[in-house]
């Protein structure tokens, strides 16, 4: 079977590394762009060579050029520019496997316009291991459904930008949905002062961020006299970037639609 032809964005950065390192190691994959901002001192350097293994792709700022030689994007970067590239995407043809977080509700709305004309996995998450956890998440939920506070906790890196994390909320709307309430409705993003006592239908989420945390993410149901924890913690960001290439693998042979992890992994 022929290779897929992957454009990375956000060559210089964490996990525009470890996408690049996840493709040139993969068999069925072949990086064919590597893509970063206008300025970046990485452009015209090996893409390769930003993890130790020179490939012959210099890292570029011409979206489009790359776009018109690439089967698959992969994009973790921000909003802005992610719904930028789909735009070229839907242009050439090319597939998409987005794992930025922080979209507004309408920014997610061209997203799934986008994706009429394109196939797209779309995921706050893109590790095997945190999709299992929202299906444990939902089956849980579905059980522990009365007499249980559900509480969320999630911690990051200093450099993030976005909070509560994606993760963190996808654990939230998979929890509601599972308690047939409305997240919008329901919760509490962190609390202070006199806040007298807890409603029992809130989901609350609480944030910490700090050091090179790669991601944690707990889910607490607290009952009386006994609380079930369900967590994933991430040493390392190869699973976000090995699942996106298991989302790319997805995509081939696809028109068009918009599609999760959940979809990827046979989860439904």
């Amino acid at each position: 079977m022929q290779k897929i032809r992957c454009a990375i964005v956000g060559a210089g950065g964490r996990m525009g590394r470890m996408h690049i390192e996840a493709v040139l190691q993969a068999p069925d994959a072949e990086l064919t762009a590597a893509l970063d901002l206008p300025g970046s001192p990485f452009l015209g350097k090996d893409a390769g060579e930003l993890v130790g293994a020179p490939c012959g792709v210099k890292v570029s700022d011409d979206v489009d050029a790359a776009l018109a030689q690439a089967d698959c994007l992969i994009d973790f970067t921000r909003p802005e520019g992610s719904l930028l590239h789909l735009g070229i995407c839907r242009r050439h043809g090319v597939h998409a496997v987005i794992g930025t977080t922080g979209f507004s509700a309408e920014q997610k709305q061209q997203i799934e316009t986008i994706s009429r004309d394109i196939p797209i996995v779309f995921a706050p998450n893109m590790a095997v291991g945190v999709n299992v956890v929202f299906k444990l998440l939902d089956m849980a939920a579905r059980i522990l459904n009365e007499g249980y506070d559900v509480e969320i906790v999630e911690a990051h890196h200093r450099h993030k930008i976005d909070a509560p994390s994606g993760t963190a909320l996808r654990m939230g709307e998979v929890v509601a949905a599972a308690l047939e309430r409305s997240l919008a409705e329901c919760a509490v993003y962190g609390r202070e002062g006199h806040t007298g006592e807890r409603p029992a239908t809130q989901i609350g989420f609480a944030t910490v961020r700090g050091g090179d945390i790669v991601g944690d993410h707990t889910v607490l149901f607290a009952g009386t006299g006994e609380r079930v924890e369900i967590t994933h913690k991430a040493a390392s960001r190869m699973p976000y970037a090995l699942g996106a290439l298991r989302a790319a693998r997805f995509l081939r042979g696809k028109d068009s639609g918009l599609f999760d992890m959940q979809d990827v992994l046979g989860l439904r």
